[in-house]
């Protein structure tokens, strides 16, 4: 996918998660994010779209630069929403797309920010969605490229009590393009932990299923049997388990 493909869908998706939070009703629970209301959901995606819209904005070499802001009112949180997603869109379409920026990873770009905002908002909007009881799938390409960033960006975190995963595995979406295969890198040494290629290759399990399927099942918000696992169920408990998603 392209920026002008995540712009888009970072329009599409704010739209569908601010129906489906009213829809719901600010006290409606999260199933999906057990403990958080709506209400919670909101100002989470708000402050989120405030904060990376700030560093954008500000060029921000730091994290510590972007000023805090303090949770509004319930009764203010669905126009502060709308205030700070809409200025996150305005400034990531002005932006140039390799201006430097802080991020939290080893890509310093707005092009990381936009990509990650994509994603960001199509998960809450799924979230959001599921509170309202009409659940609503994710773009199959977009939730492709999800998977994608997953294994780039938030696999390597390793939860502090994840079991060894024990094996090699292998992805494939169902309903669009993309495989990719995971090893454990071949010493502790290693920079990172495992190595990703995109490639159609047997590993010791695999994950097959729609896209948007596969891209729940890695945030855990769906479980091992909402997908096909085949060979070796134990290396895809440990695997689905091992992001540290805290």
């Amino acid at each position: 996918m392209n920026n002008r493909q995540f712009l888009a869908a970072i329009a599409r998706d704010s739209a569908a998660f601010r129906a489906s939070a009213v829809a719901a009703g600010l006290e409606a629970d999260v199933p999906s994010c057990p403990g958080w209301t709506v209400a919670d959901l909101i100002w989470h995606l708000a402050e989120v779209h405030y904060f990376w819209g700030s560093v954008v904005t500000q060029g921000a070499a730091g994290w510590d630069e972007v000023v805090r802001i303090d949770r509004v009112p319930n009764a203010q949180l669905l126009d502060a929403f709308e205030m700070w997603s809409t200025r996150l869109l305005d400034r990531l379409s002005k932006a140039d797309p390799m201006k430097e920026v802080w991020t939290w990873s080893d890509d310093h770009t707005v092009g990381f920010v936009i990509r990650r905002m994509a994603h960001e908002t199509s998960v809450h909007a799924w979230d959001a969605a599921v509170a309202a009881g009409r659940p609503m799938p994710i773009d199959a390409e977009l939730s492709s490229d999800g998977i994608d960033e997953f294994l780039q960006h938030f696999l390597p975190d390793i939860a502090h009590d994840a079991e060894p995963i024990g094996g090699s595995v292998h992805i494939h979406c169902l309903d669009v393009a993309g495989e990719w295969t995971i090893r454990a890198a071949d010493n502790d040494d290693a920079d990172e932990p495992f190595v990703v290629s995109r490639e159609h290759a047997k590993g010791d399990c695999a994950l097959r299923g729609p896209a948007a399927g596969l891209l729940l099942a890695l945030w855990r918000r769906a479980g091992a049997d909402t997908i096909e696992v085949i060979g070796d169920a134990d290396v895809a408990r440990r695997f689905l388990a091992t992001a540290n998603l805290t």
